[in-house]
């Protein structure tokens, strides 16, 4: 089932350095002892991103260590510090049976949302978004989360596909959805569509 906490974890790196730096990401990950972390490529850009689930908040300081560890081994390659989030499960029209998506894809698709409108957000987006999601053989999981603590607070959702990216962005690009996108900028997104961001990556398996 899908994990109830998961740590995001994005660096942008030097573009002729990719390869060395997800090869350093996935050595840090083989010789730790924390389980169960998937390491994508961003398909847009230079970027690197981690996702990981947790049991527990316990679980925090025993991260705090490995980052500083990951900090050594692939620090010296990025252009960018590390961006980290803790984001919450809230709930998924599309759940995965794993603590994290298991696909080749994730598009990381970012809203953020003012208290006042959150909850004829949920109700909103349920009649909508969730809509869409759960009628496109094309999305193999959608999973809303929401931050706990983030430099770009809001709603976080991880979506996982096995199609080819030009036909999942296709089920986001269809009329339907540029109108559903425009109502949210209108009524519900802080700063309007500019709220809104959405970002795809490959995942990155050990040779």
């Amino acid at each position: 089932m899908s994990s109830a906490l998961i740590t995001v974890t994005e660096l942008s790196v030097k573009p002729d350095q990719v390869d060395a730096a997800v090869t350093a990401w996935l050595a840090h990950h083989a010789a730790s002892g924390i389980e169960g972390r998937i390491l994508y490529r961003g398909l847009e850009d230079s970027t690197l991103l981690e996702l990981a689930p947790l049991a527990d908040y316990d679980r925090i300081e025993e991260l705090r260590k490995d980052w500083r560890v990951l900090w050594d081994a692939v620090g010296p390659m990025a252009e960018s510090d590390f961006s980290r989030q803790l984001l919450h499960f809230v709930e998924a029209p599309k759940p995965s049976a794993d603590p994290l998506p298991n696909t080749p894809y994730v598009q990381m698709r970012h809203v953020e949302v003012p208290p006042t409108a959150y909850r004829a957000y949920r109700a909103w987006r349920e009649e909508t978004i969730f809509d869409v999601v759960r009628n496109a053989p094309e999305v193999d999981y959608f999973e809303a989360y929401h931050s706990v603590l983030s430099s770009e607070p809001g709603v976080m959702f991880v979506s996982g596909f096995s199609c080819a990216p030009e036909d999942y962005t296709a089920v986001f690009t269809s009329p339907r959805y540029q109108e559903i996108v425009r109502q949210a900028g209108d009524s519900y997104i802080t700063g309007g569509d500019r709220g809104l961001y959405t970002r795809l990556y490959a995942r990155v398996t050990p040779a």
